[in-house]
């Protein structure tokens, strides 16, 4: 059974997730080629089809989560099931609203639900994404790396125990 992310949090900016519906990836994939154009323009990647097209093939409402701030589509997150736990895929957030505490916020809550179910993430990002950082800052591990993308991994940090 999926568990949807929630948060009604206030962070310098008020803001929700809600679960993805169909509907929702015609946005998404204009904000994905928005948030990704610089990058993928300074890897000399960057097709205008390509980068919304990716978004449109792997898109999962039943494991993506959207941002919404004032009832507007910000950002989104998705967390899909894999053999060995999870990947974080489609992390996007307005960059009008990044550096804002809204992203560490939701990495927060991915990262409290791995967590809770002893579960690895995995994530790619591309070479010289300022978003690595944020990563780091989470916990996330280079796993490894070519050229264009550097893999990532967080382990589950156990709860602590009761012991005297």
């Amino acid at each position: 059974m999926r568990r949807p992310l929630r948060a009604s949090i206030s962070i310098r900016a008020d803001w929700e997730i809600r679960p993805a519906k169909a509907a929702d990836v015609e946005p998404v994939a204009e904000l994905r080629a928005v948030v990704m154009r610089a990058d993928l323009e300074r890897l000399g990647r960057y097709d205008e089809h390509r980068v919304r097209q990716r978004l449109r093939d792997g898109f999962a409402p039943d494991h993506t989560q959207v941002i919404e701030v004032g009832g507007v589509l910000a950002g989104c997150v998705a967390l899909r099931p894999a053999p060995d736990g999870h990947w974080l895929e489609h992390f996007y957030l307005d960059p009008t609203l990044q550096s804002r505490g809204i992203g560490s916020a939701v990495l927060r809550m991915v990262a409290e639900r791995g967590d809770r179910e002893d579960s690895r993430i995995r994530l790619n990002v591309l070479q010289g994404s300022r978003a690595r950082r944020l990563y780091e800052r989470h916990g996330f591990t280079v796993e490894s790396e070519d050229p264009v993308d550097v893999f990532m991994v967080r382990e589950p940090v156990p709860a602590p125990t009761d012991t005297p």
